[in-house]
């Protein structure tokens, strides 16, 4: 294909930081709403501040702040004041914006002059944001063929490369390019950290250099796919290598389930693996193939992914687990739905042993599940900025519904060992501190709980002791679930589930 070079131009760069307002309708700098004094702020190498001022009709706030760069206030109303402050830094720009009833102004901050430095993977995580970098790498896998998000690797570490635009500067048209996996690649462009993840944002090709090996595609008996079953089985790499014979390496910490045990030679060879039964919970691998023209070593990849058995388990021991694609089972109530979440499919579950986010369970929607329901869910132990969470997960079942009724409703109920309620009162005796066994009133009405036990799914010893551990006390506002019982013609709740309480002031 048609290599492509690019040499940055400094003029370029400083006439697109005077880039004003989203609207172009307006001028850079006034709108109706805002005006800012100017749309450009220079910051000194050696750290500094500079100021711009700001008239606006109402409320405004400013977003997209690096973290290099402090803005002081970063909110206000009316006129005033906006102050940019940085550390010492060379290399570095970012783009700001003031947000102001529904209108926008660019204010674009740069640091020292936006060179582009040479560099390995190692030195662009350890340097700083916003400074624009070129690097050579191996494209290690393909995430997004539209906008072109991809993995680059070196020897001495992995970039994330975040946009890739093609030979005349545009978006969204990655697959122009005939980027593939085994490829080396010369890119170039500015760093950014999200969440922890160190990217390069919209890159230029600079040079691509094309693999002489390539995978075409696995196959299982016969069929185009990169999974095997939990009983395992041979999986089929089918290759194209115009180098010097093929070479495969299997991951050291895969070659105890996964080995090679037949080839061909020619331009299309073929590797066939074998991998063991899965007794654990999803696993998968990805391995390397090798071939060379006598000067230099080429690569490709592909992944193979073996399915496992689900493990069920309390959601201590899911937090307890490395983030991977084994697949857990949790059952627990449903304690708060996730607002940040606008899909809806997000809420944190709780059993006796801890909590834990389920981050977008499919189905959920769908079930009408509640705060206060006791559901199952299925999915894999996943983090965010190392809180864990589940994550790729699927609403299974809601195991019971759980309704909210008054202390007389409850009493009113037929005993039923499968039916849940959730009630709540004020504790006005304690006749068991180990067990939790109390009485609620609401002033009214008085109802003796039979056991209120940490959380879901507690037996044995886990069931003693929440009492002392959350220093309830006579006084204390309590929600309990659990079912309507009977003992000597006494009403009670049975085998309660910790809800939630207040401390009495």
């Amino acid at each position: 294909m048609k290599l492509r070079y690019f040499i940055p131009s400094l003029v370029a760069v400083v006439a697109a930081m005077f880039t004003g307002c989203s609207d172009n309708d307006y001028d850079p700098t006034y709108l109706s709403e805002i005006r800012v004094s100017q749309s450009y702020v220079a910051l000194d190498v050696n750290g500094g501040s500079a100021s711009v001022d700001v008239i606006a009709t109402g409320a405004w706030t400013v977003t997209d702040v690096p973290e290099w760069l402090t803005v002081s206030p970063a909110s206000g109303s009316g006129s005033g004041t906006i102050t940019f402050s940085a550390g010492a830094g060379v290399g570095r720009t970012a783009e700001v914006l003031i947000e102001c009833e529904g209108r926008t102004q660019h204010i674009n901050i740069i640091q020292g002059i936006a060179t582009v430095s040479n560099a390995t993977c190692a030195e662009i995580i350890a340097g700083p944001d916003s400074k624009t970098y070129r690097v050579t790498g191996t494209v290690r896998a393909i995430a997004n063929t539209t906008y072109g998000n991809w993995y680059l690797v070196d020897e001495t570490g992995e970039v994330y490369i975040y946009g890739t635009l093609d030979a005349k500067g545009a978006t969204k048209n990655f697959l122009s390019l005939g980027l593939e996996v085994g490829d080396q690649v010369t890119v170039e462009g500015p760093k950014t950290t999200y969440n922890g993840t160190v990217e390069l944002v919209d890159v230029t090709v600079v040079k691509i250099v094309k693999s002489l090996i390539k995978c075409d595609m696995l196959t299982v008996n016969g069929e185009e796919s990169n999974e095997l079953p939990l009983e395992g089985g041979e999986i089929v790499a089918n290759l194209t290598c115009k180098g010097n014979g093929v070479a495969v390496e299997i991951p050291a910490e895969a070659q105890s389930w996964l080995g090679v045990v037949a080839s061909t030679v020619g331009a299309n060879p073929t590797i066939t693996f074998r991998a063991a039964p899965n007794t654990g919970g999803d696993r998968n691998t990805t391995v390397i193939f090798k071939t060379t023209d006598g000067k230099k070593e080429y690569t490709s990849q592909a992944t193979i992914i073996q399915k496992g058995a689900i493990i069920e388990c309390p959601i201590a021991d899911f937090l307890a687990a490395e983030v991977g694609d084994t697949q857990f089972r949790i059952t627990g109530v449903i304690t708060e739905l996730y607002a940040s979440d606008k899909q809806g499919k997000s809420f944190y579950i709780s059993d006796y042993s801890g909590s834990v986010l389920v981050y977008r369970a499919e189905g959920f929607i769908e079930a009408g599940a509640k705060v206060g329901d006791v559901v199952t869910v299925v999915g894999k132990r996943g983090a965010y900025k190392d809180t864990p969470q589940m994550v790729s997960g699927t609403f299974e079942n809601l195991k019971f519904a759980v309704t909210e009724v008054s202390l007389a409703e409850f009493l009113a109920k037929e005993p039923a060992a499968d039916v849940y309620y959730m009630i709540s009162g004020t504790i006005d005796e304690i006749a068991n501190d180990v067990y939790g066994n109390l009485y609620l009133t609401d002033g009214t009405d008085r109802v003796y709980v039979y056991g209120c036990y940490p959380g879901w799914g507690a037996t044995g010893d886990a069931r003693k002791g929440l009492i002392e551990k959350l220093g309830m006390k006579v006084g204390d506002k309590l929600s309990v679930i659990g079912v309507r019982a009977v003992y000597k013609d006494t009403p009670q709740l049975s085998n309660g589930i910790y809800f939630s309480h207040t401390p009495a002031n």
